[in-house]
């Protein structure tokens, strides 16, 4: 411990599970592992185009309550089926919060929601979620945000996202290019998409990736690369969901020569963080698909069983409410869902009718 002190300025040091005894504690069944597997073949066959429904990473902004979180799975189980045709649903399971400055680190890290880290307790309860949401066949998605937790629940995570405050960062392109699932890169902060398709080249390439084993030595891992990385378009100084954002994503992806592939986050800097106005961006996107533009291949949206957001040190907290940004409630989230519905079955008519003219 000396060692580190002359190494690291730290305040205090706490020693954390190794992956082996965490795996050994909260492991999946073969039959489980199947399911992740399939979950992540189909998303990837969405992207690339051999699956013509439209992926939907849909939940709340941040997990901070199992309980209500598993009460949302149990509601997207059920109506999964309802649009099973069109959408391929992924429920958000986001554990960690990005901050500008300050502010609450998500559940991973203080999952009692007291500013106090208790990051072993996090990663059991995280990985306890994510196997019951499983369970009940919802899909998973999360945001890998600090390269070194990423280990400890990328087993259980069928789609991942690169934030953008990080999609400009080295360690996060090689740990892309080392994860099993798709994974989509955010344009930056202000808008920039360039930096997604720079990341979406670096991690598709071989990196050594710098990471502990599962006994907790350190190691130095070449990588496969991960040839299912996408652009997201999230919105920077102004929203990015409108046509002429998406042809020109998809004109500088073909001239990348990379798929002309593309998520759009109805969320953050496209809804001006207010959770209404999803639903302003979700018809529009379906009028662009009726229209016939085929690189949109998904979308995301901020959803939980009730609207809005609240403090977390404002008292009592109100049942499924996010703490950190707005989300829609249940009956708007339902309708958003119906909507792309009903867009992606026209669009299907229409390629249908197209198909047989020529």
């Amino acid at each position: 411990m000396q060692t580190l002190h002359n190494t690291i300025n730290a305040a205090s040091a706490i020693q954390l599970p190794t992956l082996h005894t965490v795996l050994s504690k909260s492991g999946v069944d073969e039959s489980l592992e199947r399911f992740i597997e399939t979950q992540r073949d189909e998303i990837k066959d969405i992207l690339s185009g051999k699956d013509k429904r439209m992926l939907v990473i849909i939940g709340p902004c941040s997990i901070h309550d199992p309980n209500a979180a598993l009460e949302y799975a149990n509601r997207l189980a059920k109506i999964q089926k309802q649009f099973s045709r069109t959408l391929k649903i992924v429920m958000r399971t986001y554990f960690e919060k990005p901050r500008t400055r300050k502010g609450w680190k998500g559940f991973i890290v203080d999952p009692e929601l007291t500013g106090d880290s208790n990051l072993e307790h996090g990663i059991y309860q995280s990985r306890s979620l994510l196997k019951s949401i499983l369970e009940l066949g919802v899909s998973t998605a999360t945001e890998f945000l600090d390269t070194n937790i990423a280990p400890y629940i990328a087993d259980l995570v069928c789609w991942g996202a690169i934030g953008a405050r990080t999609t400009e960062s080295q360690p996060h392109r090689q740990l892309a290019s080392a994860l099993h699932c798709a994974i989509g890169f955010k344009n930056g902060t202000d808008g920039n998409t360039s930096i997604s398709i720079d990341a979406i080249h670096a991690a598709g390439d071989s990196h050594l990736l710098l990471t502990f084993s599962s006994n907790g030595y350190p190691i130095a891992l070449q990588t496969s690369g991960n040839p299912h990385c996408h652009v997201i378009l999230r919105g920077g100084l102004t929203p990015n969901y409108f046509s002429p954002n998406v042809r020109s994503t998809a004109y500088d992806l073909e001239y990348n020569k990379l798929a002309p592939s593309l998520i759009i986050d109805c969320s953050h800097g496209n809804s001006g963080k207010i959770a209404k106005n999803q639903l302003n961006v979700i018809n529009n996107i379906c009028d662009q698909l009726t229209a016939g533009e085929t690189s949109i291949s998904g979308v995301m949206c901020e959803s939980f069983l009730q609207g809005g957001n609240q403090a977390l040190n404002s008292g009592e907290l109100c049942y499924g409410k996010s703490i950190t940004d707005e989300c829609l409630n249940w009956d708007d989230s339902v309708s958003f869902l119906s909507k792309l519905d009903e867009a992606v079955k026209v669009a299907y008519q229409n390629e249908y009718l197209h198909s047989e003219i020529a």
